[in-house]
């Protein structure tokens, strides 16, 4: 799946502006399935529009800019539809931690300890949020079954963290070699 689909599926829930459909796929619900970045989404839904897929028009707004509200077509919907029957692209997992942490043996423990104290806060964030899009989403079992998910696997992660984390940190020289080191 691609930039294109995603709009799509975002305006298959309904209207919204580039800036929403850009807040919801980089930060709200539709963030965890395809990387989209700011550059990415304005350049999609533009070839969107010429294909006939969705439309536009413009919000006047007292006091503010202008703003542009997408709306996906018929052909839009048949075309997102479709898309589902595409062969998925393997998933794709990247984590800046294990990068961090797969070089732990050169690093002061006091500092493997703060990533991983910060690692483990920035996953009971994750945690959290899907909960609350899975309380916002309820009545849709689609949406139950996908955040039921996510917290699972993420939920394994954060677990795993917490009752390891103490083997990452033995990894790490200790705080005095590396003043001693620094000096």
């Amino acid at each position: 799946m691609n930039v294109a689909t995603l709009c799509l599926a975002i305006l298959h829930g309904g209207e919204a502006t580039g800036y929403e459909i850009r807040k919801s796929s980089t930060e709200g619900e539709y963030a965890y399935f395809v990387e989209a970045s700011f550059g990415s989404i304005y350049p999609a839904l533009a070839r969107l529009e010429a294909d006939g897929l969705v439309t536009s028009r413009v919000e006047q707004q007292e006091g503010r800019p202008a703003k542009k509200v997408y709306a996906i077509t018929t052909q839009g919907r048949e075309t997102f539809h479709a898309s589902l029957f595409d062969k998925l692209d393997k998933d794709i997992f990247r984590s800046e931690f294990l990068l961090f942490a797969r070089f732990a043996r050169q690093l002061p423990a006091s500092l493997v300890r703060a990533r991983i104290e910060e690692r483990l806060a920035g996953l009971d964030a994750e945690l959290e949020q899907i909960e609350q899009i899975r309380d916002e989403r309820e009545g849709h079992p689609g949406d139950q079954w996908v955040t039921s998910y996510g917290y699972e696997c993420l939920k394994v992660a954060r677990d795993h963290l917490a009752s390891h984390m103490q083997e990452l940190i033995d990894l790490a020289q200790p705080d005095e070699a590396n003043t001693v080191a620094a000096q």
